[in-house]
């Protein structure tokens, strides 16, 4: 790991770097340590990055590391054999996969470390929002924050969440807007 790479995981909370190694083990499927595309792609959306294809597969061709995929070496293996498909998939043109590309754990932690500490705190505001608001209807509503509480396993009661609400509810309109949700969280 490069100093920068260092220097960002060194500024993260030890909750934030621990909510990287869990996104990364949760979707690290085969448990070797390393992402392939997919398991990248569902990885950063965990940590809030919702990103298109193209830019996961550059951070793949800037970082990642090459292997085998399954495919190639089954067909190398039966080549190695002299095995009766070998030659004749070669005289049809086709070839085995090229090599995949996949992401150390190490370089996932520098790099999702880099995207957390260049959010912008109002941005991570509008994504807490966009996470209770079901449906995106610009507000929080007691449903909302009644299945939300119960998602986290909270004990709260139905007069807690109706006291919360009317707490924050600037409006009148028993809801959470967006605006008043920002309000909140920057006080």
């Amino acid at each position: 790991m490069d100093a920068a790479g260092a220097s960002a995981l060194a500024e993260l909370s030890e909750e934030q770097r621990e909510e990287i190694s869990e996104a990364f083990n949760l979707f690290d499927l085969d448990k070797d340590g390393y992402i392939d595309y997919h398991e990248l792609k569902v990885a950063m959306k965990a940590l809030g990055f919702d990103l298109p294809k193209q830019e996961i597969l550059g951070i793949l061709q800037a970082h990642g590391v090459q292997t085998q995929s399954p495919q190639s070496q089954s067909q190398q293996q039966q080549q190695q054999q002299g095995g009766p498909s070998s030659k004749s998939k070669r005289a049809e043109g086709q070839y085995a996969p090229p090599a995949r590309l996949l992401l150390p754990f190490q370089t996932f932690q520098t790099l999702m470390a880099q995207r957390i500490l260049a959010r912008h705190p109002e941005e991570e505001i509008i994504r807490a929002f966009e996470l209770f608001d079901e449906g995106g209807k610009g507000r929080i509503t007691l449903q909302d924050l009644t299945r939300v509480a119960r998602e986290l396993g909270e004990g709260l009661q139905h007069e807690e969440l109706v006291a919360m609400i009317e707490e924050f509810d600037m409006d009148g309109d028993n809801a959470i807007s967006r605006d008043e949700f920002i309000n909140i969280c920057l006080g």
